[in-house]
């Protein structure tokens, strides 16, 4: 062997050495996110190979410099074009940067080169979806028949009959995910929220005790989990789960109304004042299903004059609250010792509410007037 020769074999393993050494140094810094640190070293390889040019396509991609990114990417595959993967991060890349349509023509070119593949045909309904093209849903129903255990596509399918409240459907599709993944967060959620839009609240209790089990929970869920065993009976259940809820959101109104009505069914009703009191204070549009609430809290614990109060503020509220303006008026019956002050509350009640009002109010304010007059008249003799 000549020496020319010898130095050039020296030279080229000297710079092999070098490149692989000058990569290694990058993957560390990528790890790390010194991106900015690990396209500098990248950048000092020549000549570029492509492994060069995709790892300079991922740290420019991290480096929040997509554009550059996809040069990068697209260098490859142009000398490349049967690089599957390359154009897979090529094409999600370019989904990123809101370029869809180039998006879409990657994807449909893979699909019609892998035509079995689920996700490629998966990507194009996600563009499809995000164009606000129609035709999405076929892409996705699509892709659920290439791989009957896809959970992307089922979630967006079981997702679209629950907003189109075909429940059964949307039960099918959960489950037929779930069978596959059991845990599943976002078909758990889909499958839940059916069964609470079916009104099947026991059968909604377990999928959302699930998501609390794999660490999803969220006010959200407590709130739904909460109702949802508030609806079956459960009222102790019901309570605890609304309380869970306001540790992820203190100053939820709806979440502390429906506390003091749990409380309120329980016998404990300290506690139901207090939420209904926080309830008033923290919400800020017309809160006369509140107040009459809390009014009937008082109407229970027999503080007449309190109930009295909070059935006014009802009405101030909302003057055409019907069952507020009825319990005004027993709550002024048993408040005041003039009976003709009662008799009118009632009679308010009765002529605004005779010809549309609930049938049982009417009757027992009709009766009521009727015993009262009685008694008046029995005392004067």
């Amino acid at each position: 062997m000549s020496r020319i020769s010898f130095i050039t074999i020296l030279m080229l393993a000297f710079k092999a050495e070098a490149q692989t050494s000058a990569l290694a140094v990058s993957d560390s810094l990528y790890a790390v996110g010194e991106y900015a640190e690990a396209i500098g070293k990248l950048q000092e390889i020549a000549p570029k190979t492509d492994k060069v040019y995709l790892k300079l396509a991922k740290n420019y991609a991290a480096n929040r410099q997509p554009e550059i990114a996809l040069d990068n990417y697209k260098k490859v595959l142009d000398e490349n074009p049967d690089r599957v993967l390359t154009a897979v991060d090529y094409g999600e890349l370019l989904v990123k940067t809101g370029k869809l349509k180039a998006a879409d023509s990657v994807f449909k070119e893979l699909t019609e080169k892998y035509p079995e593949n689920a996700n490629f045909k998966f990507q194009q309904g996600l563009i499809r979806e995000k164009l606000k093209d129609s035709t999405a849903m076929g892409y996705f129903m699509h892709t659920m028949i290439l791989d009957t255990t896809h959970q992307g596509a089922l979630y967006k399918i079981a997702k679209d009959k629950l907003r189109n409240r075909q429940y059964t459907m949307a039960e099918h599709y959960s489950k037929q995910g779930l069978r596959a993944n059991a845990n599943n967060p976002s078909l758990l959620s889909i499958l839940a929220q059916t069964y609470s839009s079916l009104k099947l609240y026991r059968e909604a209790i377990p999928p959302y005790k699930k998501l609390i089990q794999i660490g999803q929970d969220s006010e959200f869920i407590y709130t739904k989990i909460g109702f949802a065993y508030y609806q079956d009976g459960d009222y102790l259940k019901a309570i605890e789960m609304y309380n869970e809820a306001l540790n992820f959101e203190d100053k939820n109104s709806a979440t502390h109304y429906t506390l003091g009505k749990l409380y309120a069914l329980t016998g404990d009703l300290d506690k139901s004042e207090t939420h209904l009191l926080m309830s008033i204070l923290i919400k800020k549009q017309p809160v006369d299903a509140e107040y009459l609430s809390l009014g009937l809290t008082y109407k229970m614990q027999e503080k007449h004059k309190d109930a009295l109060d909070y059935f006014n503020k009802a009405l101030e509220e909302n003057p055409d609250n019907e069952r507020a303006m009825y319990e005004r008026a027993v709550a002024a019956d048993n408040y005041f010792a003039d009976d003709e002050t009662a008799i009118g509350y009632y009679r308010a009640y009765f002529n605004k509410y005779e010809s549309i009002g609930n049938d049982g109010m009417l009757y027992r304010a009709k009766t009521r007037i009727s015993d009262l007059k009685k008694k008046m008249h029995l005392a004067e003799n």
